[in-house]
């Protein structure tokens, strides 16, 4: 499990109303009050991944930030959507990623990601993060709460609590969506033989 994050503060929460309100300095103030928090999730991401990995945590940080920076248009309301937001892009930056890996070899199979380090589920079992890319997209098109629940807890490494708060729903609400979107992804990850 990704570590938790640091307590929240309201500097950062302010800091977030800034730079989505245009502030571009107020980003060179936040930067460094999240970044031990982005390093600690990116290193528990590359943690999940084969040794021989050529992604290092700063490179995913850095590349996450870059991309959310480079868009036209910020609109995060507090620290935990900032969280949220950026595991999303880390997510898209793993698997661009792994794409570009898997064509560089004409087809080779992309690194695998043990599936218990994704899902929590107790099973000894590689996925591979394509995979697990396309049957997310595949479970947001028809239970997108439990897709963004999924996404929140394994690539944004958050809490219940903080998914329930994302989310606007309950803890307990999250602890089930999470459950049915792993049995899902498992069952789907098995038929299409993306799991050893």
């Amino acid at each position: 499990m990704a570590p938790m994050l640091s307590d929240p503060s309201e500097e950062v929460t302010q800091l977030l109303d800034a730079w989505s309100g245009g502030d571009r300095q107020a980003l060179d103030r936040l930067v460094p009050l999240v970044m031990g928090d982005l390093r600690a999730l990116a290193r528990a991401y590359m943690a999940r991944e084969n040794p021989g990995h050529t992604l290092q945590p700063t490179a995913l940080v850095n590349e996450a930030f870059l991309r959310l920076i480079g868009r036209r248009k910020v609109e995060i309301e507090g620290r935990v959507q900032f969280f949220a937001v950026l595991a999303q892009t880390m997510r898209r930056v793993l698997v661009d990623h792994a794409r570009r890996k898997k064509a560089a070899r004409h087809g080779g199979g992309a690194a695998p990601v043990p599936l218990e380090a994704a899902m929590d589920l107790p099973m000894k079992t590689d996925l591979d993060l394509i995979a697990l890319d396309e049957a997310l997209e595949e479970l947001a098109g028809f239970a997108p709460r439990q897709a963004e629940a999924i996404q929140l807890s394994y690539f944004g490494g958050l809490t219940f609590d903080e998914i329930a708060l994302a989310l606007e729903v309950s803890p307990v609400t999250v602890q089930r969506d999470l459950k049915a979107a792993r049995m899902w992804l498992l069952k789907e990850l098995q038929r299409t033989g993306a799991t050893a």
